[in-house]
């Protein structure tokens, strides 16, 4: 049986895509993950999937005196994940961008071991812009993007197939949800102070029309007793959330964005504006926006009045709903899956 690894981390954005991908193979590849002690380890050991561990080191934005070690770090990094590529002896390792990918994809690619990297955003990340080189191919979600890379080839995003089979009615009863509209609302797996804040002003009107499912982050729950207004710190069956969903709000982090719209949700972005982002959620907004697939408020120009005109308007756009109708975005597992089994040893 031939051997996949999979390599990806710093956040759930770089994990959960994989998990989709490794759900789609592991019936028939000996599949296996190589990561950090962080959040690539829990998601790995919470879906019983082999896991590898090793220490990465990562580039830190604007701190030039922290980053003056990082060559005799990598060389590190490299050698240790060498010695895991040497022991499992895999026919192809699968990268899904982050810091977290350098060392296995050096070390593979000094190996001969077929390297495949993933790149999910319209302006690619540092990672994947290093390793590019040693890939057989950079696969993206966006089509511009495949063509900044002499081996890029466009194939959609990796999404999981649970979110594609789940019954509307059944999910509203689930999450105790009524026959009013539901309004679902995330900022990123941690939640976002800003969107939260702006919400709990105005979640008492908005109720008075619509049910409102707030996926608030870990330790940022409140007291309330709005009727339908549900908050949740995270939620472990994204599925049924979509399931539920008349409308959205949330962030244009890539994989979360192509999954509501390739669900057909109405969706309000208001992408991340801070220091520590490279700016690729302004750009995916900027993009699913110039094919009117979604509405977009600045996170600058964010305030309860004007979040509450964005919600009644986002409600009843009937142009952005015949839009996303016709849209052709959609899950991009079988043009992945098609790569990975074409470049296999």
């Amino acid at each position: 049986m031939k051997k996949i690894m999979f390599c990806g981390g710093g956040s759930a954005g770089h994990v959960i895509p994989n998990v989709a991908v490794i759900e789609q193979l592991e019936k028939e590849y000996d599949v296996s993950y190589i990561g950090t002690d962080g959040i690539e380890k829990n998601i790995c050991e919470s879906k019983d999937i082999r896991f590898y561990e090793f220490e990465a080191v990562k580039f830190r934005r604007g701190k030039f005196l922290c980053n003056l070690a990082i060559p005799f770090k990598l060389f590190k990094s490299i050698r240790y994940a060498g010695d895991i590529l040497d022991k499992v002896k895999p026919d192809l390792l699968f990268c899904k961008g982050g810091y977290v990918c350098i060392p296995p994809a050096f070390a593979a690619s000094k190996r001969g071991i077929p390297v495949i990297t993933h790149e999910s955003d319209i302006s690619a990340g540092l990672a994947n812009k290093i390793i590019a080189k040693k890939c057989r191919k950079v696969l993206t979600t966006f089509p511009s993007t495949a063509q900044k890379f002499k081996n890029g080839e466009y194939t959609g995003s990796p999404m999981r197939e649970c979110l594609f089979r789940r019954d509307r009615a059944t999910a509203r009863k689930f999450l105790g949800v009524d026959d009013k509209p539901v309004l679902i609302v995330f900022g990123g797996g941690s939640g976002s102070r800003i969107i939260n804040e702006n919400l709990r002003k105005i979640v008492f009107e908005i109720c008075k029309k619509y049910n409102v499912i707030h996926l608030c982050g870990k330790g940022n729950l409140t007291e309330t007793n709005i009727n339908g207004y549900k908050q949740i710190e995270f939620a472990d069956d994204m599925g049924a959330v979509y399931a539920c969903a008349d409308a959205a709000i949330a962030r244009c982090g890539s994989n979360s964005a192509n999954e509501l719209l390739a669900l057909k949700i109405p969706t309000l972005f208001i992408p991340l504006e801070n220091s520590a982002s490279r700016g690729d959620q302004l750009k995916n907004a900027e993009y699913f926006h110039s094919l009117g697939l979604c509405r977009v408020l600045s996170e600058k120009s964010l305030d309860p009045m004007k979040l509450k005109a964005e919600i009644y308007s986002l409600m009843n756009d009937e142009k952005l709903k015949a839009a996303l109708a016709l849209s052709e975005i959609k899950c991009g597992n079988d043009n992945i899956v098609k790569a990975i089994k074409s470049n296999l040893v």
